[in-house]
C-alpha cells in the first residue's frame, strides 16, 4: 500500500483543471487568421496549392470545415495566413466555419440557434454514442482522449456509451461512406428523442480529401439538422470538449 501511495504522491494531479484556457504545443493550429492585405496573385496561389479547396479561389476565405491544416498555405505565405493555437472552433451553423480575410476574432457557438431543450436537458449529463462512419480512426482517437485522466470529461456528466439506446445523441467521425450509411441511419433512429447530432472532424462536416469520392453517401448529413461542428484533422480533444460545453452552457 505504501508503495502506491509513493507512486500516486509521485504522480501529483494529472488532470486538467482548466479545459478552457489549457495551453497546447506551439506546432498545433487552430484558428486561422487571414491577412486583410492578401491580394490577387496570393489567393491565387494558396487556393492552388489547398489540396481540399478549402480556400475560395475569388475573396481568399477558408473554409475550416474543409480544411485538413496541413499548413501548406501559410507555409507559402507565412506573412499572410496564420494558424493560431485557439482551439475553440467548434460552431453549430456551418457557415460560421468560413474564416474570411481581415478576420481575427473567436469562433463561437451561435446561442440564438441552439435548440432550446438541448440545454434544458442535457446540461448535467449527456450520453453519446459514437460513429466513425468510414473514419480513418484519427478523430476516433482524440475522442477516446477527452475520457481519460488528464481531460477527464466525464467529471461533467459528459460520457460516451455502447448503445444508441443509453445515448441522449450521436457523434460521427469518418466522411460517411456507403457501406456506413444504413447503419448511420439505424443506429441515430435507435436513439431516443430528443437527441443531437455532432460532426467531428473535416472528413464527417465535408467529406475532407474524399469529398469527391462515390463511395460516399452523405444522404444522413444533408437531410438532418446538426447540432454541433468541431473542425480539424483530426479534432482536438479540447475543440471538442469546449464545443459540448459552449452547446450545452456549461460554464
Amino acid at each position: 500500500m505504501f508503495r502506491e501511495l509513493k507512486i500516486l504522491t509521485h504522480h501529483g494531479s494529472q488532470y486538467i483543471k482548466d479545459l478552457r484556457n489549457q495551453p497546447v504545443s506551439d506546432r498545433f493550429r487552430g484558428r486561422p487568421v487571414i491577412s486583410s492585405d492578401i491580394n490577387e496573385s496570393d489567393i491565387e496561389i494558396i487556393s492552388a496549392i489547398c489540396p481540399v479547396s478549402a480556400i475560395n479561389d475569388r475573396d481568399g476565405s477558408l473554409d475550416i470545415g474543409k480544411c485538413v491544416f496541413c499548413g501548406e498555405c501559410s507555409f507559402c505565405l507565412p506573412e499572410k495566413v496564420k494558424f493560431l493555437k485557439d482551439y475553440r472552433i467548434a460552431v453549430n451553423r456551418r457557415e460560421d466555419l468560413i474564416i474570411k480575410p481581415g478576420e481575427d476574432k473567436p469562433v463561437r457557438l451561435d446561442k440564438s440557434s441552439i435548440r432550446k431543450e438541448v440545454r434544458k436537458l442535457f446540461k448535467n449529463a449527456l450520453k453519446l454514442r459514437q460513429v466513425s462512419a468510414g473514419g480513418d480512426n484519427s478523430c476516433e482517437m482524440e475522442l477516446n482522449a477527452t475520457g481519460n485522466v488528464n481531460f477527464d470529461f466525464g467529471r461533467y456528466g459528459i460520457e460516451f456509451v455502447a448503445s444508441p439506446r443509453h445515448a441522449d445523441g450521436i457523434v460521427i467521425t469518418g466522411p460517411v461512406s456507403e457501406n456506413m450509411a444504413e447503419a448511420l441511419n439505424i443506429c441515430y433512429e435507435a436513439v431516443p428523442d430528443p437527441k443531437i447530432i455532432v460532426l467531428v472532424g473535416t472528413d464527417s462536416i465535408s467529406g475532407g480529401m474524399f469529398s469527391d469520392s462515390q463511395a460516399l453517401n452523405r444522404k444522413f448529413i444533408e437531410e438532418h439538422h446538426i447540432d454541433l461542428y468541431i473542425p480539424g484533422n483530426p479534432a482536438h480533444p479540447l475543440t471538442f470538449i469546449n464545443g459540448v460545453m459552449d452547446l450545452l452552457g456549461i460554464d
